[in-house]
């Protein structure tokens, strides 16, 4: 099995590396990743510019490709299917995001749109995102088992799984709750904090408070719990046929 792996916290990210190393106990892996950081850019996808791919020195997995591009992470996997390489993938992986990609937060990941983008080809995807900070406990002890699992899980042509682990430690962690529904809040209450300039103008920030409640079944609930989060985000653009 050929394997793409791309993310949109960029290619020195150490959730790719290590997503990439659990890939590659399923298939050979080709990774093309952004060559910055490239978050909440949804789905979006460079029209107006050449783009640069070069090949990661600094990527040291054995046997595993790696290159950077200039560009979003549909890009990436555009990439892939597009010309720029001999062999199409036959599986995405997405990730492993540094913040969790729930709620309403999924309508601005990057890390979903790649795996979005891969659905455009016919071809199934996964991504995977941690509450918070670097890869954790829990994400290294259920990556794996998680991984090669739902690699082996045929969903429709429109959908692709959605994990979120938990950032707590993993003597804390409560196991894996499936089928979490995408929760109607996003992970953080934003509000904008307006401050009027000088020459008349406003500079806005925004201020955010993390959020602590969530409805029973969603995403969000599962990691406030410290669950594994593991559900299906559907692209209603596409038909479910396959």
């Amino acid at each position: 099995m050929k394997i793409l792996v791309t993310n949109d916290d960029g290619i020195r990210a150490p959730g790719i590396a290590f997503l990439a190393e659990a890939a590659a106990r399923l298939g050979s892996v080709l990774v093309i990743a952004p060559k910055e950081q490239q978050s909440a850019m949804s789905h979006r996808i460079t029209l107006d510019r050449s783009m640069r791919l070069e090949r990661c020195s600094t990527f040291s997995l054995k046997g595993v490709e790696a290159y950077s591009l200039d560009g979003t992470p549909a890009d990436c996997v555009r990439a892939a299917f597009l010309g720029a390489f001999d062999e199409k993938p036959d599986l995405v992986l997405s990730g492993i995001n540094e913040g969790a990609n729930c709620g309403f937060d999924i309508q601005y990941s990057a890390t979903v749109g790649a795996a979005m983008e891969a659905l455009l080809y016919g071809v199934p995807a996964l991504c995977f995102s941690q509450e918070r900070g670097p890869v954790g406990e829990v994400c290294r002890e259920y990556l794996f088992r998680i991984l090669e699992d739902l690699a082996g899980r045929r969903l429709p042509r429109n959908q692709i799984w959605n994990v979120n682990f938990p950032c707590c430690p993993l003597r804390e962690c409560r196991g894996i709750l499936y089928d979490r529904k995408p929760c109607q809040t996003a992970f953080f209450d934003d509000r904008y904090v307006r401050k009027e300039q000088a020459d008349g103008s406003w500079e806005i920030g925004i201020d955010s408070d993390y959020v602590m409640e969530a409805e029973e079944g969603t995403d969000i609930r599962a990691i406030l719990d410290g669950y594994i989060s593991v559900g299906i985000v559907t692209n209603t653009v596409l038909s479910a046929d396959n």
